[in-house]
């Protein structure tokens, strides 16, 4: 097991330098683009280079240690690129997800504060410069505008017109960024340092420069920002990697959007075992299977959700995926013990449970395959260093609780959340007074290393995949002029994936409608995060209790499956 004892003191950057050194042919990204265009293998030699271009281009716009770049792509090679480049200038990405609409995104600029936005343009039927441009609409006065970046995306034909993209700091094509003279490359960080950014920027209690931040939904009702340091981010990666036990020639296939904690994990740490990466802008389960076979992809790693309508496209196509030796899975619709017997009865695959989150990254734990332990499908699992440490705690008291109960996995290491970036003070609450970062998830001891996730504590939605706190959708509901009140609960669709139900209480008189609220939210929020109904009540129903009357969410549930008709009225 690893990794304490690895050599952290090279950045993101000087890794790379280094792989491409050693061997500049070897494809670390293939990328299956959409439809008819076929795919785009990059080597180490190609990132490297396209990393120094755009190194280079964030020196001329005096991006430096402690800067931020916002990077608001699909899962391109490029985005590797990007995180590459602000190591090597000491600057740190926060991704942005491509489904994020006019809040989220708002959001992210607000307490980012990035000096240069890189987005799309030309990417399927997703208009980035509309959503941006209602952005700059509502974004405060103090909030600094950024320079934008728009990259075309792969066959999207007519450039940009970079008049419209321009908020006010300007903006450039990245596909017309010119090849760097050398000079231009000197002194780029290829060992990590100490120092701040001219602004005081966020450091470590190791002097660790910021190097990548995690969009995560937190109490605020809008997502917080978990930023990790460079030497932490790099050690995690080590120490998954070693504990994945990757072989030459292995292939990670991952089509969860880089710009997520579990993307971004599996591929990096793909690339830290010595394997490449496989991934999908658009997840195109026909067109990913034919590559998977054709690449001979190793390694998997995402939901179950996912994975069964791969196997349902594989049913039809019987694609040749004899390669595929191991899976890492999340279980986010209770379907992955099937998926896994399905594996294993067809390829001789062996999939296993794993965990993490924004704030300790993916793959913090899973369960090994040869040690001790049984492995298991649920989550949970080994931590994969050995200065990772947890325990189970009583969530109410914080006392930790004896072997056998079941209470509050918290957790502590290098793995942990460094900072919230445009933290105004909510961020100590994710910790106890005694420094464990509180995961707010149910679990039950194993061994000294090893844990069972049970559930959420919470009552936080799973809605595509994404964790959603509803207090989100439901904060946004309320800020309707004809609204008092809302609550969202969850329900299973035909497919039995969880989709969302608004509840709303409105003014006497309203007018206002469930198809109005929805379109509401369709409005401001990501698509995801919409309800697939809104109801609207006379009351809510609610129970006494010691510290009030609190709405009985159970009853709304019960609501949430019924007809209209039956239940809470419209």
């Amino acid at each position: 097991m690893t990794s304490t004892d690895q050599t952290t003191a090279r950045t993101l950057y000087g890794h790379l330098h280094d792989w491409a050194a050693a061997d500049p042919d070897r494809v670390l990204v293939t990328q299956v683009d959409p439809g008819d265009l076929g795919t785009t293998r990059v080597t180490t030699g190609d990132l490297l280079a396209r990393t120094h271009v755009l190194a280079a281009w964030l020196r001329t716009q005096g991006v430096g240690e402690g800067d931020c770049l916002a990077v608001w792509l699909p899962s391109w090679a490029e985005s590797y690129a990007w995180q590459f480049a602000a190591s090597a200038v000491g600057a740190h990405v926060i991704g942005v997800n491509t489904r994020y609409n006019v809040a989220e995104v708002s959001h992210v600029l607000v307490k980012a504060r990035p000096k240069v936005l890189v987005t799309a343009h030309g990417f399927q039927r997703v208009d980035f410069l509309a959503t941006l441009r209602r952005v700059a609409e509502g974004l405060p006065e103090d909030t600094p505008t950024p320079f934008v970046l728009v990259t075309p995306a792969p066959g999207s034909g007519e450039g940009p017109d970079l008049g419209a993209w321009d908020l006010g700091a300007g903006s450039a094509d990245a596909s017309q960024l010119q090849e760097p003279a050398s000079e231009a490359l000197a002194g780029l960080r290829t060992d990590g340092g100490s120092a701040a950014g001219g602004d005081g920027s966020p450091l470590d209690s190791r002097g660790d420069v910021l190097t990548v931040a995690f969009t995560t939904s937190g109490s605020t009702g809008m997502p917080k920002l978990a930023a990790h340091g460079e030497a932490d981010t790099i050690h995690h990666m080590q120490s998954a990697a070693a504990q994945v036990g990757f072989q030459p020639g292995d292939l990670m296939v991952e089509p969860l959007p880089y710009s997520g904690v579990f993307g971004y994990v599996a591929g990096m740490v793909a690339l830290f075992g010595g394997a490449g990466v496989l991934i999908q802008p658009v997840f195109e389960p026909e067109s990913l299977l034919r590559e998977w076979a054709a690449e001979r992809g190793t390694h998997y790693v995402g939901g179950d959700d996912m994975l069964a309508r791969l196997r349902d496209v594989w049913d039809s196509s019987r694609e040749d995926l004899s390669s595929w030796r191991w899976t890492g899975i999340g279980d986010f619709q209770g379907m992955s013990e099937e998926i896994a017997q399905w594996a294993a009865a067809e390829f001789g695959t062996q999939t296993v449970g794993v965990y993490g989150s924004s704030e300790v990254f993916a793959l913090t734990s899973f369960w090994t395959l040869g040690a001790d332990v049984e492995p298991r499908v649920g989550g949970g699992g080994r931590l994969v260093a050995d200065d990772y440490t947890y325990r189970i705690a009583d969530p109410a008291t914080e006392e930790e609780l004896p072997d056998g109960e079941r209470g509050e996995l918290q957790l502590r290491g290098r793995n942990v959340v460094t900072s919230y970036l445009g933290d105004a003070g909510e961020g100590k609450k994710a910790f106890s007074d005694d420094g464990w970062f509180r995961t707010g998830d149910l679990a039950e001891a194993i061994d000294g290393q090893t844990y069972a996730y049970i559930c959420r504590i919470g009552d936080v939605l799973r809605l595509k995949g994404f964790m959603v706190d509803p207090a989100e959708i439901e904060m946004h509901l309320a800020t309707h002029p004809e609204v008092i009140i809302a609550k969202v609960v969850g329900r299973a669709d035909a497919a039995g994936e969880t989709e969302a139900v608004a509840f709303v209480v409105t003014t006497p008189g309203a007018t206002v409608t469930g198809e109005d609220l929805q379109a509401y939210t369709k409005a401001e929020l990501a698509r995801y995060k919409v309800p697939a109904e809104v109801r609207i009540v006379e009351d809510m129903p609610t129970t006494a209790g010691t510290n009030g009357r609190k709405i009985r969410t159970v009853t709304l549930r019960e609501w949430a499956n019924e007809p209209v008709a039956e239940g809470a009225g419209s």
